[in-house]
């Protein structure tokens, strides 16, 4: 709420060096943003009464969009790539799957490890189980396991993300 959007009779001020000018009715404070050619900023609308600060809001508008500019360029994003598997794969299969899944934790992305039980197999959930015990246990001097192994449906998941992610 800037300047006559302000619906409260009342309002603490606050002028723009910081100094508090006490409880002032809305006219007054609109009266002494004007003399100083700035605007009556609402910044706790909840309190009682409402504090309102004198300042640039055109300026302060602009410093919070660029504070949020730069968070946006600082932000990583951080994607979740996905290893199939299933509970009766060969070595080899397994050592390429292996392969893909540090690349991608290499790279920084975390990794789901997932099993889909097809048919009868999903009487042996604990064979899937040991296959992403494999996995982790492979991929543990690169990677930490954040979600244990569970079962979603007829699959069963595992997250794994980069050690270096951590620190």
């Amino acid at each position: 709420m800037v300047n006559d959007g302000i619906r409260a009779r009342e309002v603490r001020l606050i002028a723009e060096n910081g100094d508090q000018l006490g409880v002032q009715s809305k006219t007054e404070a609109l009266r002494i943003a004007d003399q100083a050619n700035l605007d009556v900023v609402l910044v706790a609308p909840n309190a009682k009464p409402p504090v309102a600060r004198i300042m640039d809001y055109g300026k302060y508008r602009f410093e919070l969009q660029k504070k949020q500019r730069d968070a946006r360029k600082k932000q990583k994003i951080v994607s979740i790539k996905e290893v199939r598997l299933s509970p009766t794969i060969d070595e080899n299969d397994f050592n390429t799957k292996l392969k893909n899944a540090r690349k991608f934790l290499a790279k920084g992305d975390k990794v789901k490890a997932s099993i889909r039980f097809r048919g009868r197999a999903i009487t042996h959930k604990e064979i899937g189980r040991e296959v992403l015990k494999h996995l982790a246990d492979e991929t543990k001097d690169i990677a930490t396991v954040i979600a244990q192994p569970k079962m979603d449906g007829r699959s069963m998941s595992m997250m794994l993300q980069p050690i270096a992610e951590k620190q």
